[in-house]
């Protein structure tokens, strides 16, 4: 016998609230006539009217709810396009606060609010009212206890101390065959402890997954026979996507979640999460489909113009408004959720500009969702990094986000790329390259985009590659993206890819080449992890993993994304070499300082880092612009602080030998890295005097500490 309906007499928090003897759910429907909350069993619906409670809440208690329940809900009230009101009562409603997601989206006519063909085109003034219930997934009651038992904090790896790792859960562990094969692809594969020993073994201190929340496909893609791999199509922003679980049942797809984070906490890894709060799974504008907010509160949850259309900062026909109380709330809400239930370290915010844009659509640093963000008491706890921009007006921000952020740096990428790679090509074909003015900044933190207000070096978050276009190894081999089999006629992905062939398009027997190719990648992996500001690397360039020249794999769950973990002679090299020099950046705290260095480009006293040429002398103004250098000598000055100290070479043209400086307070220098060494193990002990002559032979990078 149902209870009678309760009366609240304040609000209860959005979502599901377990209780003695049933269920508390509420949503926000704030342009709501009615809203019902939709119970299942199986595929039979009840639907319960839910009571407006204020501030755009609707709520009910459930006695005949409890864990396991499947849940959706409908809404009805104004369907006026033209002024942004898409409610449509047809269409069932995952909970954007619902805990779990259970089964998935089949792409029919019906998911839309308005009446579409089977190509998904049509009148999207027109309100389509056939039931979506059969093609929708359901949210469902999950009980989020857990046994953390010691895991309170996590590792807290500071910031200064920090080595990201940016991979995929399942295209992790998918080929490995030291993971049981039914948990290969999943978050027990990630947490099994051939993964663990991999990425322990490497260096790194935190592990950054692509997204993970609940997500589906976009309908292109399903039209094309593909999916959407990378996640960047969220559904349900508190519930992790059930296809990365080994296990079937919602309530033990939450639980193999929380034992991967307690077993990579347990091995000293942090879990940073990449998360998309800037859009949905909604996206196509006025012309997607209605699986939540949408069918909600259109108006409250996206940034509309005035003919109720969607305005597109993203790059995917929709953006969540974040200014909107709702939205805002259920962004921070979310983001505590996972910290608080699910003790992740921090996020990686995709197309963060997004999240800053004020009133008026200009980025304001100040903006409420980043205020509220860094003064959180939880979430100002945890590492937050943001990607600094997205394709609205003015959107590329990098270095204008506030104290607390850190930021992906594309300054530190290009450079890098160009030093490497166009550079050495433009010197083979008798040209000028960059110079080394730019490249010096990068090396030495980028102050020029971080030194604001109390920020530090460790704002700048340092990559040469991303998930988002071509691994390390076909920066090397490929001068031109090849994305066929994306099915966009390899219209889609960047051509801006400062990437250099060596010679040969694609792979290539000739041995010469392959070995050109892999001091390259030493020298990219080398210039990354040795300089100020924080690393990440990208899973599989530690063994030269390669994408056949796709540089926008996003919709490939297959070979073409996954690690394979079956690697020759040179792959193993290249894993050694990845674990030295990160075993250099832990030994030389000079490069993790977490102020800027005072020194300029002189060799006085007060400096920590100072700058020579190839000649061994300080660089002069003229050679600091002149693009016709291609050496640069930076010696990391850890003297005043009691730490070691360091050199670093880098050389990327014609010459021979590089004369070492002797104005460092140093009688010789000790090799203790040297890029045209395949194997670190085979390098030769070697100690050169100061003011000597070094032999190179092609672009190399050396890395060398003072001894007497």
């Amino acid at each position: 016998m149902t209870a009678p309906p309760r009366v609240f007499a304040h609000p209860p928090k959005p979502g599901v609230t377990l209780e003695r003897g049933g269920v508390t759910f509420c949503v926000y429907a704030g342009h709501a006539e009615r809203v019902w909350l939709c119970l299942f069993d199986g595929e039979n619906e009840t639907r319960h009217a839910m009571s407006d409670v204020g501030g755009g809440l609707w709520a009910i208690f459930r006695d005949d709810a409890g864990l396991g329940t499947r849940y959706g809900y409908r809404v009805r009230g104004r369907w006026a396009p033209d002024q942004g009101y898409r409610h449509n009562e047809a269409k069932l409603l995952l909970d954007p606060y619902g805990q779990a997601v259970d089964g998935e989206v089949t792409w029919r006519p019906e998911v839309f609010g308005h009446v579409v063909d089977e190509a998904f085109h049509g009148d999207d003034a027109v309100r389509d009212e056939r039931d979506s219930a059969p093609y929708v997934p359901r949210s469902v009651v999950v009980d989020e206890t857990y046994d953390w038992g010691d895991d309170a904090s996590g590792p807290r790896v500071p910031m200064a101390d920090t080595v990201f790792y940016e991979t995929h859960v399942a295209g992790f562990s998918r080929l490995n065959p030291e993971v049981p094969e039914h948990l290969r692809g999943t978050y027990a594969g990630l947490a099994h402890p051939a993964s663990i020993e991999h990425l322990r073994s490497l260096g790194v201190t935190s592990v950054e997954l692509l997204p993970v929340h609940a997500f589906t496909d976009e309908p292109h893609l399903v039209k094309l026979g593909l999916t959407n791999y990378w996640g960047y199509n969220t559904l349900g922003f508190l519930a992790p996507h059930a296809a990365y679980a080994s296990a079937t049942d919602p309530q033990a797809v939450n639980r193999e979640f929380k034992d991967m984070v307690k077993a990579l906490h347990a091995a000293g890894l942090e879990v940073i999460l990449d998360v998309v709060y800037n859009h949905t799974a909604e996206q196509g504008g006025h012309e997607g489909a209605t699986f939540s907010l949408r069918g909600l509160d259109n108006r409250a949850y996206y940034r509309l113009d005035e003919h109720g259309r969607d305005v597109d900062v993203t790059g995917c026909g929709n953006s969540v408004d974040v200014r909107h109380p709702a939205a805002m709330r259920l962004v921070l809400d979310s983001l505590r959720h996972w910290v608080t239930t699910y003790h992740v370290d921090g996020f990686r915010f995709d197309l963060a500009v997004t999240l800053g844009r004020a009133p008026g659509d200009d980025f304001d640093a100040n903006a409420a969702l980043l205020m509220a963000m860094r003064t959180d008491p939880v979430l100002s706890q945890v590492k937050l990094v943001a990607e600094p921009w997205d394709i609205g007006p003015n959107g590329w921000r990098t270095g204008q986000f506030p104290s607390g952020f850190g930021e992906w740096n594309d300054r530190f990428r290009n450079t890098v790329r160009d030093f490497w790679l166009g550079d050495v090509a433009r010197a083979g074909a008798g040209q000028p390259g960059h110079g080394i003015a730019d490249l010096a900044t990068r090396l030495a933190g980028s102050r020029d985009l971080f030194a604001g207000p109390l920020r530090r070096p460790q704002a700048g978050i340092n990559y040469v590659t991303a998930h988002d276009g071509f691994p390390m190894a076909d920066l090397t081999a490929y001068d031109s993206k090849h994305n066929e089999a994306n099915g966009e006629h390899n219209h889609d992905g960047t051509s801006d890819n400062r990437s250099w062939n060596h010679g040969v398009e694609g792979p290539s027997d000739d041995p010469s080449i392959r070995a050109a190719r892999l001091r390259t990648v030493r020298n990219l992996l080398g210039t990354l992890l040795l300089s100020a500001g924080v690393p990440m690397m990208t899973a599989g360039d530690e063994f030269a993993r390669t994408q056949g020249g796709n540089n926008n794999a996003y919709c490939q769950d297959n070979e073409t994304s996954w690690l394979s973990w079956d690697h020759d002679a040179d792959q193993r090299q290249l894993v050694a070499t990845t674990r030295h020099l990160t075993s250099l950046r832990e030994r030389f705290s000079v490069l993790r300082h977490t102020t800027f260095f005072p020194g300029a480009s002189d060799a006085s006293d007060v400096a920590d880092l100072r700058w020579f040429g190839a000649h061994g002398r300080t660089l002069t103004a003229d050679e600091w612009n002149d693009p016709s250098v291609h050496t640069v000598q930076a010696h990391f000055d850890g003297s005043r602080e009691h730490e070691e100290s360091l050199l670093l070479v880098l050389h990327n043209g014609p010459g021979d030998e590089i004369t070492l400086p002797e104005s460092a307070g140093a009688n010789a220098w000790e090799v203790l890295w040297d890029s045209s060494v395949p194997d670190p193990a085979q390098l030769a002990p070697e100690t050169i005097p100061a003011g000597s002559a070094r032999p190179v032979n092609g672009p190399t990078m050396l890395v060398l500490t003072p001894t007497s």
